[in-house]
């Protein structure tokens, strides 16, 4: 089945065209006169007769947030900027694809497809065991990752 050959289960249902004469009688099912009578003619939501629309009567409230047109209920301004990059967290469990005696280094995570990029920093945490004897170069590590590291028998190169 193609795209083209999709149909509907149920036949799309005509909308009713009234005022053309026939057996309807002389409204045509409009009521009599007003605006919403007329052929054409409707009224905008939220419009009350030129009253003030509900919404324009509640208090404005201040904040970037609260504009109108704001997609998230707690949107950024925006002129606010992030100032600070954090590094990439990884746990040990996630290097126990590495050979025994490999060198770890930030490239290396990328190649393996661990990380997408090293370009912030990447921050070595303890979670998981390491299964291998390892020698890193290029990272930040906890200090539960550091221990964790040194009883596996591997090194840290700063």
């Amino acid at each position: 089945m193609n795209l083209h050959q999709l149909q509907s289960y149920t036949p799309r249902k005509k909308a009713k065209r009234v005022g053309r004469g026939g057996k309807r009688g002389t409204f045509s099912g409009k009521g009599t006169k007003g605006q919403k009578s007329r052929a054409g003619a409707g009224v905008k939501p939220g419009f009350r007769g030129g009253d003030n629309r509900i919404w324009q009567l509640f208090p404005k409230q201040r904040g970037a947030s609260k504009k109108p047109g704001s997609s998230r209920p707690h949107a950024k301004h925006r002129f606010y900027q992030l100032r600070h990059s954090k590094s990439f967290p990884i746990n040990l469990e996630a290097l126990n694809k590495f050979s025994e005696g490999q060198e770890v280094t930030p490239e290396a995570l990328v190649d393996a497809g661990i990380v997408s990029s090293a370009q912030s920093g990447i921050k070595i945490l303890g979670g998981g065991e390491l299964k291998k004897k390892l020698s890193f170069k290029g990272f930040v590590f906890s200090q539960s990752a550091k221990d964790k590291i040194a009883k596996a028998g591997g090194t840290i190169h700063e």
